[in-house]
């Protein structure tokens, strides 16, 4: 019997080359590049819509594909809505070729951006709205007529 040939009856001379090609082909599925977005506010427990889909109440985290601006909105009864673009705002993750670099290479990344959002009491004190309306009433009444506002 020869001595690359093993217990099995197979050649090791035709094992490796096999291993090999196994290894290099399953080599670019080990990288994976991860993007998530945190969303969190305060008070917890408020609606998010993430590009007007709605995604969860806070806190929540979404993952994305490309950097740059989302719209977002959240919404929690007693509290003002917050509407308004959000950037993702520049990283090296999204730089092209290094974003393909790290879904090629066998390493594992995660970028995590964080949003927190203050959201604001809702003012139900209707004798104060009424104050304010008055005093803006009485002040547009101040211009003469015919006259430019500044």
């Amino acid at each position: 019997m020869s001595p690359d040939i093993n217990r099995l009856g197979y050649s090791v001379a035709v094992r490796i080359p096999s291993l090999i090609l196994v290894c290099l082909m399953m080599w670019p599925a080990a990288g994976c590049s991860r993007r998530t977005i945190r969303i969190e506010s305060e008070p917890p427990g408020a609606l998010v819509w993430l590009n007007h889909r709605e995604i969860g109440r806070t806190p929540v985290e979404v993952d994305f594909t490309h950097y740059g601006t989302y719209d977002l909105m959240l919404r929690k009864d007693g509290w003002e809505p917050m509407i308004g673009p959000m950037p993702t705002g520049l990283s090296l993750h999204g730089t092209p070729g290094i974003d393909l670099m790290l879904e090629v290479l066998p390493i594992r990344t995660h970028d995590l951006i964080v949003w927190r959002i203050p959201l604001v009491p809702r003012d139900e004190d209707h004798e104060a709205l009424l104050q304010r309306a008055n005093a803006l009433r009485d002040e547009a009444g101040a211009f003469p007529e015919g006259a430019s506002t500044p």
